[in-house]
């Protein structure tokens, strides 16, 4: 194996552990506010306020940083920026780890500085596959990191979740520094790609920003970045509101089982996103407002869930019974939950798409890593947007459940607006 191609594998490896790891640690900060709920440490109001902060943190340096992201991935080897990333990571784990002897904020702070190493890291994981593999293999290789990426998320959160809640917290911020150090020592291990001493950040910025503009005067677009923006929204802001809604509605007994939600919810998305490639043909939006709607009618049933008493429809338990006699709750099955998430799912990836498809492929082909910045920095302002929705519902007194109904409303007014006129008539 030529030294090039060997860094492909050693990369895939290095995005696997790494987004693990992002999701991972979310997890354990965010889990210890169950615990200390549980305990009668936090009220319900005080767990949603410091959820939404703290889930919103890492999309902060996503959208500060992100001209300056994509210059030092350009300026700079790829691969030197995949090893500072992780160093990076790793020092915001060990400030995380701070609090076990100085208080919770310092995971704050922490998760702030591995979002900083997220950043950094992101343009250098797709940046670097066509200086590492020949063009006839791109489109496999980005949708190999993709997939791993949406199993990390998938697995890191569960594990997070786990973890939290069966190890002590000194266990579980070692068990994420070995995750990201794991991530480190494979970057460590790949062959150092090219640099272009001659990018300047200034025209770097002038670009990304020019760029922006261009984007946002199309006709087409525009609204089908708001389409795209709007994805995000609702995801994040649903990913925050799990946490209360699966302990004050769902009365849920643990982490890990707040944690499936989410898994429900992303099945939904990969059927619908699956099914999408099926049903639609590149730039054919005629019919992606209705899977919009569709969103909007299954966050209202979500939210009816919670107002007609309708949890525990279909209910079932898993138990194991310990030596001692005690029983401890395995597993909670909730199957109108379930369906009702999973359903959301599908019109999301319906939804999403066909927009992404629209946006890649009218955008101009030698911009297109610019057009992917630009959609970036949109989906994680969006996303910064969602924690000011849902801390602004947790502030005007809104219950878990009514934060669904506020996202349902969103939805419909914006897809409403979203009349993405026809691409033989857009300019």
């Amino acid at each position: 194996m030529t030294p090039q191609r060997r860094n492909y594998p050693l990369l895939l490896a290095s995005q696997f552990l790494g987004a693990f790891g992002d999701n991972a640690i979310l997890a354990v900060i965010v889990g210890q506010l169950t615990l200390l709920q549980k305990a009668g440490q936090l009220t319900s109001e005080e767990l949603r306020s410091r959820n939404t902060i703290y889930t919103s943190i890492l999309f902060i340096p996503y959208v500060l940083l992100a001209p300056l992201a994509g210059f030092l991935n350009d300026r700079y080897s790829k691969t030197r920026w995949l090893r500072g990333g992780n160093l990076i990571k790793i020092l915001g784990t060990l400030i995380c780890a701070l609090s076990i002897w100085f208080g919770y904020s310092w995971q704050g702070l922490g998760y702030f500085v591995v979002g900083v190493g997220s950043t950094l890291y992101g343009p250098a994981k797709y940046g670097i596959l066509p200086e590492i593999l020949p063009r006839e293999k791109l489109v496999r290789a980005n949708g190999a990191v993709e997939l791993l990426t949406l199993l990390a998320i998938l697995s890191g959160g569960i594990a997070g979740a786990v973890i939290v809640d069966h190890l002590p917290l000194e266990a579980c911020y070692g068990i994420l520094l070995a995750i990201f150090s794991g991530s480190f020592l494979l970057n460590l291990l790949m062959d150092a790609t090219p640099y272009d001493p001659s990018v300047r950040l200034a025209v770097s910025v002038h670009e990304f920003t020019h760029h922006f503009r261009v984007m946002l005067s199309g006709v087409r677009l525009r609204p089908i970045l708001v389409g795209t923006t709007l994805f995000w929204v609702c995801g994040a802001a649903m990913k925050i509101n799990f946490q209360p809604w699966g302990l004050d509605v769902l009365k849920l007994p643990d982490n890990t089982q707040i944690a499936l939600l989410g898994l429900w919810l992303m099945v939904g998305v990969m059927i619908g996103s699956v099914l999408a490639g099926r049903l639609f043909t590149i730039g054919d939006l005629r019919r992606t407002r209705w899977f919009g709607f569709s969103l909007a009618v299954a966050l209202v049933l979500i939210f009816l869930v919670g107002q007609l008493g309708l949890a525990t429809v279909g209910q079932s338990l898993w138990t194991a019974t310990q030596a001692d006699g005690s029983v401890h709750v395995r597993l909670v099955i909730l199957p109108l939950v379930m369906v009702l998430l999973i359903g959301a799912g599908i019109a999301s990836g319906l939804f999403l798409i066909p927009l992404n498809a629209a946006l890649q492929s009218e955008s101009d082909p030698q911009k297109l890593g610019k057009t992917i910045a630009v959609q970036n920095f949109c989906d994680n302002c969006g996303m910064i947007l969602s924690g000011i929705l849902v801390y602004g519902c947790v502030k005007a007194g809104l219950s878990a459940s009514a934060v669904f109904m506020v996202l349902a409303l969103l939805v419909v007014g914006v897809v409403t607006w979203l009349r993405i006129p026809h691409r033989a008539t857009a300019p």
